[in-house]
C-alpha cells in the first residue's frame, strides 16, 4: 500500500531534520500533522528552541518571518508564500516613524502580528497572550501598533495612556456583540471566552478574553461543559480534540481568515520536498527586529 501525505510528510521531515509548526487557526489535517501546534507565543519560542535546521510554519507571513528574525541559523518555510495578514499589511514602517515623532519618549510595543520592517521600528513586541504584561512593563506614554482592539484590551487592563494605531483583524470584527447575545440564548450557562482582537463591546460580554492558547487552557481547566468561542474557526479543531467531553460552539462561523486557510498537506509536502519558498529578513531589520522580540522568549 503506498504512504499518505501525511507519512510521506512525516518522513521527508525527519531526513530534512525538520520541525513543523501550525498555528491554531490552520486547517484540521495541518494541525494534526505538525510537531507543535500552538498560538503565536508558543510557535514563537518553539522556532527559537528547536535544534531542527528546517521550521516549516504552517501560518501566514509574519508568523513565518518572526521564526527567520529568531533563528537566523535555520531555513524557515512557509508552504504558501500568499499567506498574508490584513492587520500586518495595515501598518508600514514610514507610518509608525512619524507617529514616534508625534509623540516623542513613548514606548512603542509592537503586536507580532506585523512586518518585520515595523517590529525593528518598534521597542517591544508582544502576542495577545502577554501584551498587558508588556504594555504594563514600558515606562511612560505607549505607541501600540497596529491592532486598536488589543491594543485597548491593554489600555484598559493596565490604566497607561496608549497612543493607538488604527489598525484592525478583518475576521475578529466580523463577530457582533449579537452573536454572543444569541449564542448564550442558544446555550443557558455557557462559557463565553473571545480573543482580545475583538471589538470592545464585544469583550465586555465575555467570561474571559484570551488568546488562543489561554483559551485551550482555559478550557481544560474549567468545568462548564459548553463553550462560545470568540475567533477564528480553526481553533475549536484544537478544543474539540484535547477536551472530548465538552461542547465547543463558534460565536460565528464567518470568523474564518481565509489566509489562515491556504496552506495545506500538499503545499507542505512540495515545501519538504524543494525546501521552499523560503523567508528571510535583511540583516539589519532582523538585528533591529530581534531585539523588539525578546520580551516573547522569556
Amino acid at each position: 500500500m503506498s504512504p499518505t501525505i501525511a507519512e510521506r510528510i512525516r518522513e521527508l521531515a525527519r531526513k530534512r531534520n525538520a520541525v513543523i509548526l501550525a498555528h491554531n487557526y490552520q486547517l484540521p489535517e495541518v494541525q494534526d500533522i505538525a510537531d507543535f501546534a500552538g498560538d503565536s507565543l508558543e510557535l514563537a519560542r518553539k522556532a527559537a528552541a528547536t535544534d531542527a535546521g528546517v521550521v516549516v510554519f504552517c501560518g501566514v507571513h509574519f508568523m513565518a518571518e518572526t521564526a527567520a528574525i529568531l533563528s537566523p541559523g535555520k531555513t524557515v518555510l512557509l508552504p504558501d508564500p500568499s499567506a498574508g495578514c490584513p492587520m500586518a499589511d495595515m501598518a508600514d514602517a514610514e507610518g509608525l516613524r512619524a507617529m514616534k515623532g508625534r509623540h516623542p519618549g513613548a514606548r512603542v510595543v509592537c503586536y507580532v502580528n506585523s512586518t518585520a520592517e515595523v517590529k525593528a521600528e518598534s521597542d517591544l513586541c508582544c502576542t495577545s497572550a502577554n501584551a498587558v504584561d508588556v504594555v504594563s512593563s514600558a515606562d511612560g506614554e505607549v505607541i501600540f501598533v497596529p491592532d486598536q482592539y488589543l491594543g485597548s484590551f491593554a489600555a484598559e487592563r493596565t490604566g497607561r495612556r496608549v497612543h493607538l494605531w488604527p489598525g484592525y483583524c478583518p475576521t475578529h470584527l466580523r463577530i457582533l456583540p449579537y452573536d454572543i447575545e444569541e449564542g448564550r440564548r442558544a446555550h443557558p450557562g455557557c462559557a463565553v471566552m473571545v480573543h482580545p482582537e475583538c471589538r470592545p463591546e464585544v469583550r465586555n460580554l465575555a467570561d474571559a478574553v484570551l488568546s488562543t492558547g489561554q483559551m485551550a487552557r482555559f478550557a481544560r481547566e474549567s468545568q462548564a461543559a459548553v463553550y462560545l468561542v470568540g475567533t477564528e474557526v480553526g481553533l475549536l479543531h484544537r478544543l474539540r480534540k484535547e477536551n472530548p467531553g465538552k461542547l465547543f460552539v463558534p460565536a460565528t462561523e464567518t470568523a474564518w481568515c481565509p489566509n489562515m486557510k491556504k496552506v495545506t498537506l500538499e503545499k507542505i509536502l512540495e515545501s519538504l520536498e524543494t525546501l521552499s519558498p523560503r523567508v528571510a529578513v535583511p540583516e539589519e531589520i532582523r538585528l533591529r527586529a530581534a531585539r523588539a522580540l525578546q520580551p516573547l522568549l522569556t
